[in-house]
Order: structure tokens, then C-alpha cells, then sequence
């Protein structure tokens, strides 16, 4: 070990008459740790939101959605399909569907739904995920009545539960009410994504069924696809359109939902500046930590230099002084931020109102950049914040 490591280490201990230089570097240290731990928990909160909230959309919708001019219904869907599938390498599943606009009821109330008609065969959604009751079940049912599974919070409404038979009013192809059909249907399962805006609305079955009450034939209101690279849809989109022609149109996940995206965005924008500014105010106490060591030990360096000391010699010991600061501090920001992300990952232990998040709980995505990353960016200001009382203590003749 170098003098200027020894000293350096030496100068943080605190001796049993000058333990108020060791209790300012605890509160420096606590400060890094603190302000490093904020933005990394941040990052991490931020990613989850975006991660989520993507997550759910595109297990509701798609990454390109196509459907029919001004809403037309689309005839020969599996053909189509097979043109969509085999357009480009990018296309990873193609999910025909019919979705429209309906009413429920039940014994007890009636509420507006939009059902949406699946292939079985070719179900692409993620809402299996999120079922709490009951089975996601949308096959065509051996029993006189065919599926459906819907929200828990519309379930709630209509005081429904798994096996319950429910009454559903569909419009035909021309959406006129003289055309409408009734089917009823058994409550297969219930689902919670945690987005309010579409455990209230969202209900789905089997595309004949659908087909069958919205009187569409053989005909689909469109296609669902998803592709490997979601950041390719703009491209997909305009060439599956270009393949299929008129009346198909295709629009992104990003175009339907751009205002919640644009949303996304917005709050992330600010954030590494705010917090940024935590961590610089926090490596700010490190000057003034280190400026206190070096009134305090003003002899010490004279004495250093008088024994052969080079003044970059006594700069490296404050340089070094100010990195295992910032180096404990970090480490210790990083564990704190770990812990606290663990546990919210597991334990879901905040909460948040569903109806206005589009979630129930505080979401977390811990990446490995997002630690060091922040770890660089803590550790370099806070050795840079060192130069200061650094060279002061090398000018001391």
C-alpha cells in the first residue's frame, strides 16, 4: 500500500479526540448512498411503468392491428392470415378476430362490453396471464352454451361468478338495432390486468361465437400481429397494408395509444436531471467534508511535506479520500436500492388506485445498466468534487 492510500484511509478513521471528522464522512457517505439509491430506484420505477403498461396494451391489442376501411367487415380471413404470416421474416403470429361493441346482462344488472372473438387455435393475447378465477377458456364448448371470460371488475358489477350464465345482445353486420341477435354464454374465468380501463370492458370468446351473434358469416373485423421487433410496427404496418390492399388499414399499437406513450415519455424526461442534481448535492458534502480534513490536519501536511511529500503526492491522498467515499456511499446506495427493489418486486407492498395508473401496484424493472450506470456517475462526481480541497491541500507550504 502506497503512503498516500495508507493516510488517506487513516484520515477517515476518526481518533477518540477528533470523532467529529469521522461523523461527517459517515453523513457524506450517507449522502452518496442516499442520492444514488433515489435514481436508481427510479430508473427502476420508471422502466416498470413503461415495461408494464407496454406489456399490457400490445396483451390486449397487438404490435399492428389491420382492420376494415370504416369499420367493413374483411372476407377469405384465412387466407389472408397465411399472406400476413409469410409477408416478412419480422411477422412472429397473425390472430384473426372480431370485435364490436355489446351489451351484458345478468340477474342482477346491465352494462356495455366490447367482445371480442378469438381463433382459439391462433390466440396471440396475453390476458391468460391475468386470470384470478376460473380458466381462460374461450374454446368452443361441449355444453349447450358456449364461453366467455371477462373482467373481474365487470364481474363485480354484475355480481357474476365462474359457471354463471349471462345474456349478451349483439348488433349485426350494418350495426342496426333491428338486426340484433341474443346469444347467452357461461362465465368461463375472470380476469385482472389492473388497467380499470379494461377489466370494465373487455370481454372475449371463440370467433365462431362471434360470428355467430354479430351475424358475420365467414367474415372478421381484422387481424392482430405481432412481430419480433415491436420498433419495426410503422415499417409492418404500411407493408401489410400494401399486401392485403383495399379495404384493409393498419394502424401501430403506438398510433392507437399514443397519448398514454407520449405520456410515458414525459415523465421520463426530467427525472435523470432531478435526481442527477440529488446525487451532485450529495457529492457537494464531500467537498465540504474533505475541506474540514484539511483545517484539521494542516500540521499533518506540513509535517508530510517537510519529510519529502510532493505536493501530488498529498493530492492523491484527498483524491483517494474522496473515492472511497463516494465508493462506500455507492455500494451502499446500490444495496439499499436492491433491497428496496426486491421487495417491492415480491412483496407488492405499495399500491396503486387502478383507474388512474392502469395498475394495482408500484411496478419494478431492475436492470443491471440501470446500477452501473449510476454507480459511474456517482463514483466520477464524487472523485471529481474531491479536486477542490485536493489541490488546496497540495498548495499548503
Amino acid at each position: 500500500m502506497s503512503y498516500s492510500s495508507f493516510i488517506a484511509e487513516r484520515y477517515l478513521q476518526a481518533s477518540h479526540r477528533k470523532g467529529f471528522l469521522s461523523f461527517i464522512s459517515a453523513i457524506a457517505i450517507i449522502g452518496v448512498a442516499l442520492g444514488t439509491a433515489a435514481l436508481i430506484i427510479a430508473l427502476s420505477v420508471l422502466g416498470g411503468f413503461e415495461q408494464e403498461i407496454t406489456e399490457k396494451v400490445i396483451g390486449f391489442t397487438s404490435h399492428v392491428q389491420i382492420t376494415g376501411y370504416r369499420n367493413q367487415p374483411l372476407q377469405n380471413y384465412p387466407a389472408n392470415t397465411s399472406r400476413i404470416e409469410h409477408c416478412s421474416p419480422l411477422v412472429k403470429a397473425v390472430q384473426p378476430f372480431i370485435s364490436r361493441e355489446a351489451l351484458i346482462r345478468s340477474r342482477e344488472s346491465v352494462d356495455g362490453i366490447l367482445l371480442k372473438g378469438i381463433e382459439p387455435s391462433k390466440d396471440i393475447s396475453s390476458v391468460s396471464k391475468y386470470v384470478v378465477d376460473g380458466k381462460y377458456d374461450i374454446s368452443r364448448a361441449a355444453g349447450p352454451l358456449p364461453n366467455i371470460v371477462i373482467g373481474k371488475k365487470l364481474a363485480d358489477k354484475l355480481v357474476l361468478a365462474v359457471g354463471d350464465k349471462v345474456t349478451v345482445f349483439g348488433t349485426g353486420r350494418s350495426g342496426e338495432f333491428g338486426q340484433m341477435r341474443v346469444m347467452q354464454f357461461r362465465v368461463a374465468g375472470t380476469y385482472e390486468s389492473g388497467m380499470a380501463d379494461y377489466d370494465d370492458v373487455y370481454a372475449f370468446t371463440s370467433l365462431k361465437d362471434a360470428q355467430i351473434l354479430f351475424q358475420f358469416d365467414e367474415a372478421v373485423s381484422g387481424y392482430d400481429v405481432m412481430l419480433t421487433d415491436v420498433d419495426s410496427a410503422d415499417v409492418m404496418s404500411d407493408k401489410i397494408q400494401d399486401v392485403l390492399g383495399y379495404p384493409h388499414f393498419g394502424r401501430t399499437v403506438f398510433q392507437d395509444y399514443r397519448n398514454l406513450f407520449s405520456w410515458i415519455e414525459l415523465q421520463k424526461k426530467p427525472v435523470p436531471i432531478i435526481l442527477g442534481l440529488i446525487i451532485i448535492v450529495a457529492t457537494v458534502n464531500i467537498v465540504g467534508t474533505l475541506l474540514m480534513v484539511v483545517l484539521g490536519k494542516t500540521k499533518e501536511i506540513g509535517v508530510l511535506k517537510s519529510l519529502g511529500a510532493t505536493r501530488r503526492g498529498i493530492t492523491k491522498i484527498f483524491l483517494r479520500q474522496g473515492f472511497w467515499i463516494g465508493a462506500v456511499g455507492t455500494l451502499f446506495g446500490n444495496l439499499f436500492a436492491f433491497i428496496l427493489c426486491y421487495a417491492e418486486l415480491k412483496l407488492r407492498f405499495l399500491s396503486l388506485p387502478s383507474d388512474i395508473y392502469f395498475m394495482t401496484s408500484v411496478p419494478i424493472l431492475m436492470k443491471p445498466e440501470f446500477f452501473i450506470i449510476v454507480s459511474l456517475i456517482s463514483v466520477g462526481l464524487c472523485v471529481t468534487c474531491a479536486c477542490i480541497p485536493a489541490w488546496l491541500a497540495s498548495r499548503i507550504d
